[in-house]
């Protein structure tokens, strides 16, 4: 399958590189919190398929979005909390492990306020 699209992949070693760690940081933030369910403070498949429009995500059936979940989903409680949305963000982005060790840092020692 042909994708002219630009993935995610493509813009995290950019970002890190432009934004520094704490841009960086400042940004995964406002993507785990544009996804989450505000309620219980992590990302749910009702949650992702709610808001997946934002990032591009509406094409992706209900089972696609789930996968995302599931790979993401360290402790097995079917949803992502920051860390493990973060992890799954560098995991994604295998080029970013390339890039500035200070970036990698502070994206695998990812927290928000």
């Amino acid at each position: 399958m042909a994708n002219s699209s630009i993935s995610f992949e493509d813009f995290l070693p950019s970002m890190a590189e432009q934004l520094g760690p704490e841009g960086l940081m400042e940004e995964l933030c406002k993507g785990f919190n544009l996804l989450m369910d505000p309620r219980k403070g992590v990302i749910t498949f009702d949650s992702i398929k709610k808001n997946a429009r934002a990032f591009g995500l509406e094409g992706l059936s209900d089972d696609e979005l789930m996968g995302m979940i599931k790979e993401g989903d360290l402790d097995g409680d079917g949803a992502l909390d920051m860390n493990e949305f973060c992890t799954l963000m560098v995991r994604l982005s295998p080029e970013l492990l390339k890039g500035p060790q200070a970036a990698i840092d502070a994206v695998l020692n990812c927290f928000c306020n």
